[in-house]
């Protein structure tokens, strides 16, 4: 069976720490991460429709945007070699060119995305400030042909679709389901398959209020979620010393790996709530480990200089 074809479904976890048993909250954590180790947690959600569209469409290239140390970008192209299908990653950063073998020695992200195929462009930040426009995507239309478009960080309608996977009937009795935010497409999948007595909770990776917004375009639902926008540790790929040291105790307390771009901010923050009793007693918590781990190796040589390293379980 191709891989994009099947019906996945991932184990939930309890976590169990003494805050936890202080405050009688029960917090349990779906194992997402666990798919597969590039293409995990919500990227095979996002990418298992459109694959199969692009397939469907006769397509056999995919092209997609992000950054240098993108999970979006290595995962599009591990996707692709699985499916059979050519990659190519347009990439923000046109100085990353001028030595692209030193910048593969340094790189694991791109590095793996390399291996697995993908051909890169590097354009300017100008430049990528401009991929939804029609002249942009026009020139890639004429320099690649035929390809099928993923979005950055790949969320559309088919990728909010696979979203709506997530959530199994196991777990209808949890109260609250929490999810780091990106671009918006996994939360509103939970959005739109969660049940009435549900309420889902948000945890920006970027600092601004504009998620909110993107996330309406999304959904219909308005009143079962909110987003909680005090932990993103001053923006996208931003952290702090003190987020560093919590990710590093939860892993050696529960033997979960968390990221520092998405799930380590969103599991400061649910500990957080939990320690200033937002939850009420009894309550059952949902974690979606939206995966992303592939890039704690990149991102421990961004804390080298400030010797701060983030543990493998």
């Amino acid at each position: 069976m191709n891989f994009f074809n099947q019906n996945i479904q991932t184990q939930n976890q309890q976590i169990l720490l003494p805050v936890l048993q202080e405050k009688e909250v029960e917090l349990w954590i779906k194992r997402e991460d666990k798919i597969h180790e590039f293409v995990s947690g919500n990227k095979f959600r996002k990418l298992k429709y459109n694959i199969q569209e692009a397939k469907q469409q006769q397509k056999d290239t995919l092209l997609t945007f992000g950054g240098a140390y993108s999970n979006h970008i290595v995962a599009t192209a591990v996707a692709g070699k699985l499916s059979g299908l050519k990659t190519i990653g347009i990439i923000r950063g046109d100085e990353l060119a001028k030595n692209i073998d030193k910048v593969l020695q340094e790189n694991t992200t791109l590095l793996e995305a390399y291996k697995n195929g993908m051909q890169f462009e590097f354009v300017t930040r100008e430049q990528y400030r401009n991929k939804n426009d029609a002249d942009f995507l026009q020139r890639l239309n004429e320099k690649y042909g035929y390809f099928y478009l993923v979005p950055e960080g790949g969320t559309n309608a088919l990728a909010v679709k696979g979203c709506e996977e997530i959530l199994i009937e196991e777990d209808e009795k949890f109260d609250y389901i929490c999810v780091a935010v990106g671009t918006g497409g996994t939360i509103a999948g939970l959005i739109n398959a969660a049940k009435e007595h549900q309420k889902i909770i948000g945890f920006p990776a970027l600092k601004g209020d504009f998620l909110s917004e993107e996330i309406k375009k999304l959904t219909s639902k308005t009143h079962n979620w909110e987003l909680q926008n005090n932990y993103h540790f001053g923006g996208y790929g931003k952290y702090t010393e003190e987020l560093i040291r919590f990710i590093n105790q939860f892993s050696a307390q529960t033997k979960i790996p968390l990221d520092p771009v998405y799930t380590g901010k969103m599991v400061f923050g649910i500990v957080d709530l939990i320690k200033k009793d937002i939850f009420e007693a009894g309550s059952k918590i949902l974690i979606i480990h939206t995966g992303g781990l592939q890039g704690i190796d990149g991102f421990n040589q961004k804390l080298q200089k400030n010797n701060l390293h983030i543990d493998k379980v």
